[in-house]
């Protein structure tokens, strides 16, 4: 079976109905996905199935994951990967200009529900907005994986296993006996929002004595290179990996919970239920390591998302 990733025609005539809407849908790359682990599915056999993700990189992975797993199981993967800004991405899920994404349960609750504060156990957060957007919005999120693309705090590992340093609370009581590093890198906002540096400062009780701000990406290496010794992250950015970092693990659970999932319109998913088996076990085989390592691969070593998405499918087994 000799297919391509995204459908030349389908995409031809798909442009003209999403170009309107800024939407463009992504040049073809001949590419051969032959069945692994995930069979043929005679119910998908040639059906086009519209893939969208937001703009950044493990979106974007993620996105072509999802495409090759269709592929596998017979369907015509369309690609709209890409999408600028999680409004519009969002906007074309439930307009139906493209028929599942990856969504993260935080975005979906505080963002597109509205619901002001978050819920601190990633199931309960999932089955709320679930249940949530189903029932005002159609949109059937399939079983979460681990991947849990939220903030924390981290520092390099030399620091880390000099003061032996794992959790937030550690970092707190370290602090507490030694101000002089409570150094941090942070984003402009992250520094005033509620629930950035005063909510986590007031819930983890840590002094800071300097506040450094950055953009997102230059706190990774700031942090490297020692301009603080502690600044803000998202816990699956490839340059954690990178540059060496560690991950200080928020227990109190102040941050919302941010799980991946794979979201679809329920009259899309009604027609064609087998997608949920086809995408049950790659979520199941998702954490925060695995995504690290594949958003490493871009943003680090500079490689092609969607050569990491398919030599990751091809070693999990799910394809050949």
């Amino acid at each position: 079976m000799k297919r391509t990733l995204r459908a030349v025609l389908g995409a031809a005539l798909l442009m003209l109905s999403t170009s309107a809407c800024g939407l463009t849908v992504n040049a073809a790359l001949p590419f051969e996905v032959q069945p692994g682990s995930i069979r043929p599915v005679p119910e998908l056999q040639g059906v086009d199935v519209t893939v969208g993700s937001k703009d950044f990189t493990e979106q974007i992975v993620l996105g072509y994951i999802a495409e090759l797993a269709l592929e596998a199981a017979g369907a015509n993967a369309v690609d709209l990967t890409n999408i600028n800004g999680s409004n519009s991405a969002r906007y074309a899920l439930v307009d139906g200009q493209i028929d599942l994404q990856w969504e993260y349960t935080g975005t979906g609750w505080l963002s597109y529900l509205g619901y002001d504060k978050p819920l601190p156990d990633e199931t309960q957060q999932y089955e709320a907005v679930r249940e949530a957007d189903l029932e005002r919005n159609g949109i059937v999120w399939l079983p979460y994986s681990e991947v849990n693309n939220t903030y924390a705090f981290a520092t390099t590992e030399a620091f880390a296993e000099q003061h032996n340093l794992r959790t937030t609370t550690d970092m707190a009581n370290y602090l507490k006996q030694n101000t002089q590093d409570a150094v941090f890198c942070v984003e402009t906002e992250f520094a005033s929002r509620p629930d950035g540096m005063p909510g986590v400062r007031k819930m983890y009780d840590f002094p800071v004595t300097t506040t450094k701000t950055f953009g997102t990406g230059a706190i990774y290496s700031a942090i490297a290179g020692g301009t603080c010794n502690f600044g803000e992250v998202f816990t699956t950015d490839g340059r954690i990996a990178g540059l060496n970092l560690r991950v200080l693990e928020d227990d109190k659970k102040f941050f919302p919970q941010y799980n991946a999932s794979v979201t679809v319109r329920k009259e899309f998913l009604d027609r064609y239920p087998q997608i949920a088996d086809v995408m049950a076990p790659v979520a199941a085989a998702l954490n925060n390591q695995e995504i690290i390592e594949l958003n490493k691969q871009v943003d680090v070593d500079g490689r092609d998302p969607v050569d990491v998405a398919r030599e990751w499918m091809i070693d999990k087994g799910f394809i050949s």
